[in-house]
């Protein structure tokens, strides 16, 4: 405890409020990532399939989605406008010496940025105004668009976990710098695939539990039935693949970062035959209270031997390495998100098994009720995840290499609280019209679906997108019985 007390002690007043703002930031801006990366991806499956099948109901959904997506990407931009801007502001130590090294990452993360919203505006333009395959055509490119969003800053973050690419000099400054070793760094790979396929997962089950809520509440139509079954589907597939790729990233922490691996497992000591501890607290003497031991298993998990040796905590001076309440976090969340992802895929497998003998939807509630929540689950599993990551690197912002104490910003910690202040008011605010926005859309579209059961027009007006271009409206709807009115053809 004496050592832990000492550490914080000598952290820079600036350490509170600069880590608490990013960590804010950070925590918002990915609630919105998985729409951002998955969505285009999933309403273009939709898309095709509804191309493909002549389904109406599925060109709807599509179209609507594609209204939420352009709606998410412009809270995106707010979001992570302020996280870049909070690299230099905070963390200037950081930008300031390795910014030549890793910051191509976010230079490629900005041109993906531009590319995205051009074509998110040409793929919402071209709805009922392009040749229906051109118009498929031309927003394939999005999904590519989000990867490469996601590659530059995966880059980015994977280079922090193990960097590479550079040499120093004497005044331990970065020089002969090699980009593209900086960027395929050895975690490169496993980072962005895992972090992909999480977003993928997760975007599927956010939007599925949307349409589960509405089977729940009686809505067994066609329009529900395909919003759940296709967003579903993708993420009961990706959740197996996401286990042996969270396999892989765990190994991989375990060969490259020997100590975060055992700040996520609360191994004390280094030694062999390692017991795996599910959540327990890890005291500043090494001893770990709570939580249920499991003999040997996290050794067996390590290398697949009970005889696997397992660096310890105390393999490093006390500054290199996380503090145990830093380490009881990463390990919580480390545990959390493997928690969840167990319920997940026993969730995957029900909708599987029942698909491939019946060829339907499971009929029970319970079933609906668990994809209700998975939504908000994975969205819980995402944030653990970078908290594992994040927290469990401790104290290097830049591993072995800088400190965080090293990168903070030197303004004054008064200032960074105003700052703060002012971040979580303007988030309430931009979260608040999101889900305003989101309601003012379900609503149109309610009424619009409501006067077509109700007899409409097959070809009604495009009332239920308040975003993008009107359709034409047919001539049976836009001439009165009187025939006054707008020329056939005209625009609503």
């Amino acid at each position: 405890m004496h050592t832990t007390v000492e550490l914080l002690a000598d952290a820079p007043a600036q350490m509170l409020p600069a880590r608490s703002l990013m960590a804010f930031t950070l925590a918002s801006h990915i609630i919105l990532v998985p729409l951002g990366v998955a969505l285009p991806l999933i309403t273009l499956i939709l898309h095709g399939y509804g191309l493909r099948r002549g389904d109406p109901t599925a060109l709807l959904l599509a179209r609507r989605w594609s209204a939420v997506m352009a709606v998410q990407f412009a809270i995106g931009v707010v979001t992570g406008t302020v996280l870049s801007f909070e690299f230099g502001l905070l963390w200037p130590g950081l930008m300031g010496r390795w910014g030549d090294v890793f910051g191509i990452g976010f230079g490629v993360e900005a041109w993906a940025f531009f590319l995205e919203s051009v074509l998110i505006a040409i793929y919402l333009y071209g709805w009922r105004r392009l040749p229906a395959r051109t118009h498929f055509l031309l927003g394939l490119p999005l999904p590519l668009a989000a990867l490469l969003g996601a590659f530059g800053i995966l880059a980015a973050n994977s280079w922090m976990n193990t960097p590479r690419g550079f040499s120093l000099d004497s005044a331990g400054n970065p020089v002969d710098v090699d980009i593209w070793k900086a960027i395929f760094t050895p975690m490169f790979g496993p980072e962005y695939w895992h972090f992909v396929v999480a977003m993928l997962l997760t975007a599927g089950y956010v939007v599925a539990g949307v349409y589960a809520v509405g089977w729940l509440r009686g809505r067994r139509d066609r329009y529900h039935r395909l919003g759940f079954a296709v967003p579903f589907t993708v993420a009961a597939i990706c959740t197996p693949v996401q286990f042996m790729l969270g396999d892989s990233i765990a190994r991989q922490v375990f060969h490259k970062q020997p100590v975060k691996f055992a700040a996520t497992e609360i191994v004390w000591k280094t030694d062999t035959h390692v017991p795996e501890y599910l959540f327990g607290r890890l005291h500043a003497d090494g001893s770990i209270s709570g939580g249920i031991r499991i003999p040997q298993l996290d050794s067996i998990l390590a290398g697949f031997s009970p005889d696997t040796k397992v660096t310890g905590l105390t393999s490093v001076a006390a500054s290199d390495r996380p503090t145990p309440a830093q380490a009881t976090i990463a390990h919580w969340a480390f545990d959390i998100m493997v928690g969840i992802g167990s319920v997940l895929l026993l969730l995957a497998l029900w909708y599987a098994l029942v698909w491939l003998r019946h060829r339907r939807l499971p009929a029970s509630p319970w079933f609906f009720r668990c994809a209700a929540v998975a939504g908000v689950a994975s969205v819980v599993a995402v944030e653990c995840g970078w908290i594992t990551t994040e927290v469990g690197r401790q104290p290097w912002i830049v591993y072995e290499n800088m400190r965080v104490a090293e990168a903070v910003t030197s303004t004054r910690s008064s200032s960074l609280w105003i700052l703060f202040t002012l971040v979580v008011v303007m988030y309430v605010l931009v979260f608040g019209s999101f889900l305003a926005v989101l309601l003012k859309m379900r609503g149109r579209w309610r009424l619009a679906d409501a006067a077509r059961a109700a007899g409409g027009p097959a070809e009604a007006p495009e009332t239920d997108t308040p975003y993008g271009p009107r359709s034409a409206v047919p001539a049976a709807a836009a001439r009165p019985a009187d025939g006054s009115g707008p020329p056939e053809g005209g625009r609503e």
